[in-house]
């Protein structure tokens, strides 16, 4: 099973596609994740975008390419994997295709999970992130025991640079410029099933689990 997650950000496709990864025992594949751990390995990879983004810059796509390539050949993508972040724009779909149809695989579906707008500015106001060890919180529907303390570590809970309004309609702007048009590209192709990303995360997961289940992706 090989997916692909599109939506805006701050419509709960990170989340959705680590339950779905995790439950299917495929890896879960983010550019943004796989950085950090070539970074902090301080493997060549991870030098390299280690100085790209120390100078304020973009993994540019060929970089990003590399890293999704190397990570897509491991062992455990073998029987599947969950795409999340990328790719982000038309080239880096149309670098994936060409990836994928070398090895004689392509996509079996992708997910695009929406939400309004303001339920994600929404989300954003109540989230928060703990300081020390980066555990996630809700204040409308996770909160900490101890309030603006982790129940993981008791570090501080405090809210992302990212989390901020302006930095969220910033991103939202984004992705409605670059990664939008990805909707018509895979609708195209027939491969699109829209799901609602608003309610609780496990209501969430079980729509995305009937779509699944209508493609003969997982057993009824």
């Amino acid at each position: 099973m090989r997916l692909l997650f599109l939506g805006p950000p701050g419509s709960g496709k990170g989340t959705q596609a680590k339950l779905l990864a995790g439950k299917h025992g495929i890896p879960h594949v983010a550019p943004g994740d796989i950085f950090r751990q070539e970074t902090a390995a301080k493997s060549e990879l991870g030098s390299l975008v280690e100085g790209i983004m120390a100078r304020g810059d973009l993994v540019d796509d060929a970089t990003t390419l590399r890293v999704i390539e190397n990570r897509l050949s491991s062992e455990d993508a073998r029987n599947g994997f969950v795409l999340d972040g990328y790719p982000r724009n038309l080239a880096q779909a149309e670098a994936l295709e060409r990836v994928l149809s070398s090895r004689g695989e392509s996509l079996d579906l992708v997910i695009d999970l929406v939400a309004p707008e303001e339920k994600i500015l929404e989300r954003a106001r109540m989230r928060r992130v703990c300081a020390q060890c980066g555990e996630p919180y809700s204040l409308a529907t996770q909160r900490p025991r101890v309030p603006g303390r982790c129940d993981a570590c008791g570090g501080e809970l405090v809210v992302r640079k990212d989390d901020r309004e302006e930095t969220v309609r910033e991103r939202l702007s984004l992705y409605e410029r670059l990664t939008k048009p990805l909707e018509t590209y895979y609708g195209e192709k027939g491969m699109v099933r829209v799901v609602d990303g608003e309610g609780e995360v496990a209501e969430v997961a079980r729509r995305i689990d009937r779509e699944l289940r209508s493609r003969g992706l997982v057993q009824s």
